[in-house]
Formats: structure tokens, sequence, C-alpha cells
């Protein structure tokens, strides 16, 4: 019998882009699952999946959707470049320290936290970087910032001993079924500028993977407790070219590749220029460019996967040259390319 056969787990997001990939991959677990999300998904009930609806934010929601359970994977989060900090701040944060007192009342063992490399982001390359890098003293964008906040009080719990506890931190999370990353992309496909040189290397991650991962961690918890409180970086152990990669989703949507560019000194110079417009003015919407933005998409950002390796056994199981084929069939067959 596996670890999570017959097990009571909960999936916080299960209705989500990753949760939902979980979930998928928990059934052929044998994993009895809950999920937790704002509202219904008719797919989930397809898949006889207990849904219970409820705010991440509030306490007593969280309580009641963590009763009898065995392990639970926090997914859920705001993610986002823009917006009011004290929603990041409810959400990715308080609703972690929900989802903690929650396992605490409960006497839930095992906690698997969806985290991102982002926490440790400082806007330079960062090439091969383990993760020991530390926290960076000031954030260009409140959701790395409050998910930085997250991850501290996972690994207090994990050292205060009522909770055992496995951080993973995905970069670039893409593939079928997503709901930020490739939508952005292909809706800006007209707009894009390259910003930098295009020499800047990234890693990212498939879903099928992301979601491997965090299932190879709640297994490896369970058996080999001392590992709770650490963090661990996960990808595709494939660094590509950032802008390689979005023309190659551009591609996959049936859209042209970007050819314009602009360096990151000016791209930062217009962002400051956006950011201020948008405080100052009541301007609706997310900004096209901002600091973090411009940052992120011409620096290079790679991990070294090596401890989640050797102490998860994770190892890829879809290359991104099949990610993209999958991609694509998917975009085609939802009439989201063009």
């Amino acid at each position: 019998m596996g670890e999570l056969e017959k097990k009571t787990v909960l999936v916080t997001g299960g209705g989500g882009f990753l949760g939902g990939a979980l979930v998928k991959m928990l059934i052929k677990e044998g994993a009895y699952i809950k999920s937790f999300s704002r509202r219904f998904y008719p797919w989930l009930d397809k898949l006889g999946v207990d849904q219970i609806q409820g705010d991440i934010k509030n306490k007593n929601d969280v309580e009641k959707a963590c009763e009898n359970v065995f392990l639970v994977f926090h997914t859920a989060a705001l993610a986002g470049i823009w917006g009011d900090y004290s929603k990041y701040f409810n959400t990715n944060f308080k609703g972690t320290i929900n989802i903690i007192e929650a396992c605490k009342k409960h006497k839930i063992g095992y906690l698997i936290h969806t985290s991102s490399p982002s926490v440790i982001f400082d806007g330079s390359d960062m090439q091969g970087v383990d993760e020991s890098v530390p926290y960076p003293d000031t954030y260009h964008a409140h959701y790395p910032q409050t998910k930085a906040l997250a991850e501290k009080e996972v690994v207090k719990a994990a050292k205060e001993g009522f909770i055992k506890s496995i951080i993973l931190r995905p970069h670039l999370i893409w593939g079928p079924y997503d709901n930020h990353l490739v939508p952005r992309i292909l809706k800006k496909a007209k707009t894009l500028v390259r910003i930098g040189n295009g020499g800047n290397l990234a890693d990212t991650i498939y879903i099928d993977n992301a979601a491997h991962a965090h299932i190879l961690a709640a297994k490896a918890l369970i058996r080999k407790p001392f590992l709770s409180g650490n963090i661990y970086f996960i990808s595709q152990d494939e660094p590509v070219f950032l802008w390689d990669m979005v023309n190659a989703i551009l591609k996959a949507g049936g859209k042209p590749p970007v050819k314009r560019s602009i360096s990151l000194k000016t791209a930062k110079n217009i962002a400051r220029i956006i950011e201020w417009a948008y405080r100052t003015f009541p301007v609706k919407g997310e900004p096209g460019l901002t600091l973090f933005m411009a940052e992120e998409l011409a620096t290079s950002h790679f991990f070294d996967i090596s401890a989640a390796k050797k102490d998860l056994g994770y190892r890829p199981i879809v290359s991104v040259k099949e990610g993209l084929k999958r991609l694509e069939t998917w975009l085609r067959a939802n009439n989201i390319s063009s």
C-alpha cells in the first residue's frame, strides 16, 4: 500500500491550475480527496472529490475543511503583479496562518506548502543558486513579499514540532489548463516587447512535473520526517532562454514571435512612470509593465534542484518538448489558439 492510499488529503485551491493537476494525480494514488476552494467545480464533482467551499482568509472555513484530514497540500494563493497589499497579505500570509492553526487544532501530521522562487528574487541574476540564498531586504511586488512571510511561518511551525512540513518552490508553472501564465502571454501577443538582450536563462516547470513533485514531497515527508522544515526548488532541470520560451508558448498558441526589444534600463524607467500613474490616479486594472516584471523578464533565474533530487527523488516526467506539444494540442482543442 502506498503512503497516500486510502488516506484523506486536503488540497487547498483544488479547482485551480496546480491544485487540479494534483487532485488528478492523487486519485491515481488511491487517496481520498477533499478540495477547499471559493467556488464549486463540476469537473471535480465528476471525479468524486469532496468539495468544501469557503474562504482561505476565514479561520472557521479553514478549520472545517481540515477536519479528519491526514495531510494538507496548500496550493491556494493570490498571484499577480499588482493590487492592494492587504489582499495579498490576507490571502497568502493570513491564509497560511489559518492552515497552520487548523492543522494544529486537528492534529494533522503533514503539510506540503506551495511557495515560489520569487521569494528570494532581488532583481539581479540568479544562476544555479540553491536554497541557502537569503530573502532580500526589499521586494518590488506584493506576491513574493507575502509568500516569503508565509514560508517563514511554515518553517517556524515545523521547528516547533507540532506539524511536519515541506515547502516547494516551483518556477513558472505552465501547460494545459493554465489560467495565469499562458493566457497572459497569448493575450499580449501583439504588444509584447522583449526586455534585455534575450540571453537570460530561466527555469520553468511543466504542470505535471509540479504536481508530481508535490506527491513525491508528501511521500518523502511521511517516510523521512527529518526532512520537515526543508525548502526545495523544483523545475524542469533544463534552463531555457526565457524569451525563447515565451516565443514557444506563442507558437503553441498560433501567435507570431516577439520581434521588438528594449533595454532593461529603459523598461525600468517606463515601469516607474506607469507605477506612479497607477498609484496617483484612480486607474483600474493591471499595469502593462511593472518594475518587478521588467526585472523578471530581463534577468536569469534558474536553480540548483539537487536537493529535491536527493531527498525527494524528483525527476521531471514530462520534457519541455513534450509539454509544448501537449499545450498546443490543448489550446487548439479549446479554440484558445488563433
